[in-house]
């Protein structure tokens, strides 16, 4: 991923139309939220979320939180049952994400959910990330805006000192209210998923008891086998066996290509749609090598959860 110069841009209604139109046009853009401040990227727009992979370093490709500006917008990407809705109408706007299923015609990246059927959507409390979201008119993927590993950015300073050079640009809003990452919310039964900037107690109030991360749910992401095809997966083919579909990378012949051209953002915005489309095809899937540097180690990391033993 090159350099590029880091815009820092004005709390004002020609910085935040400059942010929209950066993020229209795939870019990244870092925003303040209540809680931390957010790297954001479209969610419909798979090589802008393979960028913030890639900005960030990011070891795996964990399910990221999606941003939007209402309930309404929620509706249209995820499905709310009725403990689900209750818990959306007293804490949203706020430090509150909500795990639910994907909606039909939802449009996310599937690397966007990593892989899974659900979908953590906030809908946060901060004017300016707001004014973002409605100027944007559509879904923001949006983890923190720091290096994977390091301690979450609260400042346009935080997020300078840690992305300048790998982001289009900062919305500069000042100091998050917070400084917490929110508190995430899923599964059946209800579950506490991470705690954060809302206190367990006030959810509780309305849900009753949660149960506990690690008991009831597995959090996304820390399962051995994690997104596997119904079929076999063989690592590191060069070629096909009898009755195997290819899934290539890099100028090769093969079933579906990750890319081509050997681009690993390319690679990972293709990875979860093709691993899908060969599965559909009921047949065992050889994947060709992929460099372990860069984004291809997050990309190497799914390869081996999908063809882990189960």
């Amino acid at each position: 991923m090159g350099v590029i110069t880091t815009r820092m841009l004005k709390p004002d209604a020609d910085g935040v139309a400059a942010a929209a139109d950066l993020l229209a046009g795939g870019a990244l853009v870092a925003f303040p939220t209540e809680t931390v401040y957010g790297l954001g990227g479209d969610a419909r727009n798979g090589r802008a979320v393979a960028g913030i992979f890639a900005a960030k370093g990011r070891p795996s490709f964990n399910p990221l939180i999606v941003h939007v500006p209402d309930l309404d917008a929620a509706q249209s990407i995820g499905t709310f049952d009725a403990p689900m809705r209750r818990l959306a109408q007293a804490f949203w706007p706020g430090p509150l994400t909500l795990v639910v299923p994907l909606a039909e015609g939802h449009g996310l990246s599937p690397l966007v959910t990593a892989g899974l059927e659900t979908v953590a959507i906030r809908v946060p409390a901060h004017p300016l990330a707001r004014d973002l979201l409605a100027a944007f008119g559509g879904a923001v993927a949006a983890p923190s805006a720091n290096p994977s590993g390091r301690i979450s950015p609260t400042t346009p300073a935080h997020v300078l000192a840690g992305l300048d050079g790998k982001i289009a640009a900062i919305l500069d809003g000042g100091a998050c209210a917070v400084g917490l990452e929110s508190t995430i919310i899923g599964g059946t039964p209800l579950a506490l998923l991470r705690p954060g900037g809302l206190a367990v107690e006030e959810i509780e109030a309305i849900t009753g008891p949660l149960a506990r991360a690690g008991t009831a749910i597995t959090a996304p992401g820390q399962l051995a086998s994690h997104y596997a095809p119904s079929s076999a997966v063989r690592l590191n083919a060069n070629c096909a066996q009898a009755g195997e579909v290819l899934l290539g990378f890099g100028p090769m012949q093969s079933d579906l290509n990750l890319s081509a051209s050997g681009d690993l953002v390319e690679a990972a915005a293709n990875l979860f749609g093709h691993l899908h489309r060969l599965d559909a095809m009921q047949r065992p899937i050889a994947v060709a090598p992929v460099p372990d540097c860069g984004l291809g180690r997050a990309i190497n990391d799914r390869l081996r959860r999908a063809a882990a033993p189960r």
